[in-house]
């Protein structure tokens, strides 16, 4: 599961598709022996798109790239830029709220479905403001989700220094569609919790590759996680979910995302802690322990024996 001293090369395939009138860009790379433990769709955050996020190439460091990771473990593995970043559509002035993210995530898998028909219910995971796009799809299109993987989650955003620091900028953002991105933004990423959990030469890969696709990023999911917590029902939630917080991750309370948490009616689920981990899992010094929680739920066998029947209320 920690093998990481012989890379696969994988080459991507991408794709297009639409919802409205925007395109919608997606990205595939797939296990050349078939999709043995399912599909996992990745959703980036508020502040880059799907490649640098998934699957970012940095030498010297193995399976930098999520995708090829899970490639390596025997799933196919999808990723899609939000309307309003990357190779997507960034023109029709929406706000790229958390709703609406996930009416590209129901954009994407209409897709998905149509081109590999024997995909199934996708394995999900989300991180940061991904997490509720991906919480959101899943709470409204259950039957498309097998799990659901939450990082960097929030719920009510109480207790969260990172959201304190964010509503003192509110003003600014509700000026705006978009807000200008640099490579100082991206490294104060990995500076706002506690630094030295990142190489330096991660960190400007990262905010490279950032870069060559955007100069600026929609405020719609900074405004919503200041202004709009809750946007997702966790009792509304009725698939596997795992919820995964780093030691230092600023964006979310322990005690926020454990109300979640217990809220959720499955019994099927699963808080991880990620040491000496902050915001952003795969870019961390100890992505691969990301990596082994992330692969252990997706490959997790469903329970032979279970009372649960969607409906019931959290009570676990």
């Amino acid at each position: 599961m920690n093998d990481v001293s012989a890379p696969v090369s994988v080459k991507g395939q991408e794709h297009w598709t639409t919802k409205d009138a925007a395109k919608l860009f997606l990205w595939e790379k797939r296990a050349p022996g078939g999709p043995k433990n399912g599909t996992v769709l990745f959703v980036h955050g508020s502040s880059m798109a799907s490649q640098p996020t998934f699957d970012l190439q940095v030498p010297g460091r193995p399976y930098s790239s999520a995708m090829d990771y899970f490639v390596s473990q025997g799933f196919d593995t999808w990723s899609v830029d939000m309307e309003g970043y990357g190779r997507s559509t960034k023109d029709r002035g929406l706000d790229a709220t958390i709703s609406e993210g996930a009416d590209d995530l129901k954009a994407a898998t209409d897709y998905i479905f149509k081109t590999r028909n024997h995909t199934g219910p996708l394995l999900v995971y989300g991180i940061s403001s991904g997490a509720l796009r991906a919480a959101l799809f899943a709470q409204r299109h259950p039957n498309r989700v097998k799990r659901l993987a939450l990082d960097a989650h929030v719920y009510t955003g109480e207790g969260s220094p990172t959201l304190v620091e964010r509503k003192k900028k509110l003003p600014e953002l509700t000026k705006t569609k978009r807000r200008p991105i640099s490579r100082a933004f991206v490294r104060s990423i990995f500076e706002r919790d506690h630094p030295g959990t990142a190489d330096d030469n991660v960190i400007e890969a990262f905010a490279k590759h950032i870069l060559e696709l955007d100069d600026s990023i929609p405020n719609g999911t900074y405004i919503d996680m200041c202004n709009h917590l809750p946007v997702v029902d966790p009792t509304k939630i009725v698939v596997p979910t795992i919820i995964m917080r780093g030691e230092y991750d600023g964006i979310a309370s322990f005690k926020d995302l454990l109300n979640f948490f217990e809220k959720l009616p499955n019994p099927d689920k699963t808080f991880a802690v990620m040491p000496g981990i902050a915001h952003a899992s795969f870019q961390q010094k100890n992505y691969m322990i990301a990596y082994h929680i992330l692969l252990g739920f997706f490959t997790q066998p469903e329970p032979i024996y279970s009372t649960y029947k969607p409906g019931q209320t959290g009570a676990h």
